[in-house]
This record gives C-alpha cells, structure tokens and sequence, in this order.
C-alpha cells in the first residue's frame, strides 16, 4: 500500500511535543505515500531562523530525494505572521498538493495553528492595533494572562499562552472582535478525514532528547545564528518576543545573563514548554479530534493505522 483515494484520507497530520522526531517520521511517510509536507510550526515560517526553530532542512532528503515542503521561509522575522494567515496559506497548500494527486502531510508542534485546521476556525480580520501594543509592551506574562482571561476566558483557555507576541495578538483580537464585522477564511472549511497522529515517548526519554538536541544547536552555531539575526535588522524585543532559544539567546548577548545561566535556564524552559504542548494536545482530544498514538514514531505502527482505516470504509 503507498497511495490513498482522496476518499480515505484527505491529510495526514503528525504532532506532538518538542524534540520527538515529527519531521523524520512526516518524511518517512511522504517517501512512502507519495507526500508533500506543510509545517505547522508558528517559527519555522521565518526566514533566517533554521537552528533555533528546528527546520533540519537537511532531514527531507530520503533515499537521496528531496521531499517537497511547505510554509517554511516564507516571511521575514521582523514580518507579523499569525494562526489565521497559516490557517488561509495551508488550505491553499493541501488543494495544491491534492491537484497534483499527492498525499498532504502536515506536521509541527504549534498545536493551535494546527487545531484551526481541523477545527475550522473562523478568524476576524483584524490588523495591528499599535496603540494597544504600546500600552502591553511592558506588561508582564502574568498580567497578560490575566487581562485576557478578564476579557474573553474562552479565548485563555483555547490560546497558546507561551509567549507575550501571542498574548497581546490574542488580546488584540479579543478587544476588537465587535468592531470588525468581516470574517476571515468565512467560506473555508474544516479539513474532511484527516488522520492526526501523535508521536509518544516516555517522559524521560522527552527530557534526554530535549536537553541533547539544545547541547548540540548550542554546538552547531544557534548563537551565532542569532548574532547574525541582529547583524540584519532583527532587534533584540523582536527576538524576545519569539521565546524559548530566541530569548536566552538574547538576554545573553546583551550581559543579562551568563552563558551557563543561559543554557540552564533555557533548558528548563524548553521542558516546560513540552510539558504545555503535551496538555494542548489533550485538550484537542477533548475538543473530540481523534489522536492515533504512536509509539517513538513507529512508521509500521502509522501504516497499520492507515491500513485499518481504509479496511473500515
């Protein structure tokens, strides 16, 4: 079995936490299923940013093919890119990939951008609000949390909440959500049979694997990529605003901190961060999408899955 009929399966979607190998298992897929993959990671989008977002461009060549890949460099870092232009951008790429009779694979760990596909989430068009910006620059996370909650409690509990970029994005959405009356991407739907797939470890193995893959970028040049992030125009908020490596990195380049502060303090963080897509990716369980766990990435285990799938159609 290498193919599907668009009756079966429309997309594939791999997710699951930090570090637990989504996209060697989506390129495992597309070499055998005839695929083309779309990444759904809120970082990987930015042009420049390869080590510290995890692009591992070097990982879609199989077999000595090249697996074609979508919504990776596609915009500038000091550029705004949001759930509702990844959620327009990846129903335009899955009717591509379908014209050309092949399988669309998405796959990342930014839970929500992939859970607006699925869901068919509807987005007001909302642009920048700078006065409202200026007035949260130096708010803290905690206080951000706490006035989106105040405004819109649905949106706390179905918003990422990891970063301050995404905070005042969701509060200036919410503040202004009764003023704009045009509803983004109204005519799109939901993606129809979509088999989502959760890669499974045991917690420690997370933990290795995490703390392992930080020591190697930090070997393999992630400051020094973001030393020429800076070099180009990217300012040290800007970086800030993207969390976790981009952030430590930062406040280490400007003396805040030490670089074993850096690197201690990054790591903890990059663990919590998995523990935060983890219960994300519950909660999508509890929204009723249907997770096939597959253990440490297992491809049989994915193709056992497909199997039974289209058996029961």
């Amino acid at each position: 079995m290498n193919q599907l009929s668009n009756s079966s399966i429309e997309v594939i979607v791999i997710l699951g936490p930090t570090a637990t190998g989504k996209t060697r298992l989506a390129v495992q897929l597309a070499d055998q299923m005839r695929g083309e993959i779309i990444s759904a990671d809120s970082r990987q989008v930015y042009r420049g940013m390869n080590i510290g977002t995890g692009k591992d461009l070097d990982e879609y060549i199989i077999n000595g093919n090249k697996t074609p890949y979508h919504l990776i460099d596609i915009v500038e870092p000091m550029e705004e890119y949001n759930v509702a232009q990844f959620q327009e951008d990846c129903h335009r790429v899955i009717s591509e990939i379908k014209n050309r009779d092949k399988l669309p694979i998405i796959c990342g760990g930014t839970g929500f951008y992939i859970k607006s596909v699925l869901m068919g989430f509807e987005f007001p068009m909302i642009g920048p609000d700078n006065k409202l910006r200026q007035e949260l620059a130096y708010w803290t996370l905690e206080d951000l949390k706490l006035k989106l909650k105040n405004i819109s409690p649905k949106a706390y509990a179905n918003n990422p909440l990891d970063t301050r970029r995404r905070l005042i994005r969701a509060i200036e959405i919410e503040i202004n959500r009764g003023k704009v009356k045009d509803i983004r991407n109204k005519a799109k739907r939901k993606v129809q049979n979509p088999l989502v797939v959760g890669m499974e470890y045991p917690r420690r193995v997370i933990r290795e694997r995490i703390t392992a893959r930080l020591n190697d970028r930090l070997k393999n040049g992630m400051i020094e990529e973001i030393e020429n992030l800076l070099q180009n125009g990217v300012t040290h908020d800007r970086l800030k605003s993207f969390g976790l490596e981009y952030r430590f990195i930062s406040e280490f380049i400007q003396g805040d901190i030490t670089k074993s502060e850096m690197t201690a303090q990054l790591n903890t963080a990059i663990h919590r961060f998995a523990k935060k897509q983890m219960t994300f990716i519950r909660n999508m369980e509890k929204n009723g999408i249907q997770i096939h766990w597959i253990s440490e990435g297992n491809i049989n285990e994915v193709l056992n899955v497909i199997d039974k799938r289209i058996l029961l159609l």
